[in-house]
């Protein structure tokens, strides 16, 4: 029973990751998905604060699923999202005035990304407290590997650096398209594209070993 419950809790955990990622499968949260996404520190920050306000929203959502009536549940759930993006706020500014300009409006609107909300709707309101936690921080762990893939490309292509530390040179020359707003969208298309097409390569290999099987 113990190890039918752990396989579970891994199966919750790593949906988020690849199966369902919130970028690169259900391309959710593309506003910040493409907003902020100029450096890897910048994606990095917007996932991390998206992944705390996803757990504990989650988390305190699971809990109060039965105290709250279902004519209100919607509204409760943004003001328990809220309440979160303004702690998540107020520690940004707090460490970083730097970091906190570069993300601007986008701290905020993390009350209505739909991934928050959905989660919390679709998935804590209906699951215990472990549950609804492991599957909000796969979620979450996705969405920021989503978000450090594009802002990783832009920033090397667009920059040439990562981290703010120089890669090519003097002599290189910056794709300046990349750290433009048209350049996040190339980059999300490129990775849907590698995506896909590693989707129907795997696909593939299951009709051709299934059809070995038959035969």
């Amino acid at each position: 029973m113990k190890d039918l419950s752990q396989a579970k809790n891994f199966d919750e955990f790593m949906e988020g990751i690849w199966r369902q990622n919130p970028v690169f499968v259900m391309v959710l949260g593309m506003c910040p998905a493409l907003a902020v996404t100029v450096s890897a520190v910048n994606a990095l920050a917007m996932g991390f604060a998206t992944t705390f306000v996803l757990v504990c929203s989650c988390l305190l959502v699971s809990l109060m699923r039965k105290l709250v009536p279902k004519e209100v549940r919607i509204a409760t759930y943004i003001v328990i999202i809220a309440t979160f993006v303004t702690v998540v706020d107020y520690i940004i500014q707090a460490l970083s005035l730097e970091l906190y300009e570069a993300l601007g409006a986008f701290i905020q609107l993390i009350v209505v990304n739909c991934i928050i909300l959905g989660r919390a709707e679709a998935h804590a309101s209906k699951h215990p407290p472990l549950t609804a936690i492991t599957n909000a921080l796969g979620m979450g762990i996705g969405f920021t590997i989503g978000l450090f893939a594009l802002g990783g490309v832009r920033e090397i292509l667009g920059a040439g650096k990562f981290f703010g530390v120089s890669l090519f040179g003097a002599n290189f020359q910056p794709w300046v398209v990349m750290v433009l707003p048209p350049g996040g969208f190339f980059v999300l298309g490129a990775w849907l594209l590698l995506f896909a097409a590693l989707k129907r390569r795997k696909e593939a290999h299951l009709a051709a070993s299934g059809d070995g099987h038959g035969a």
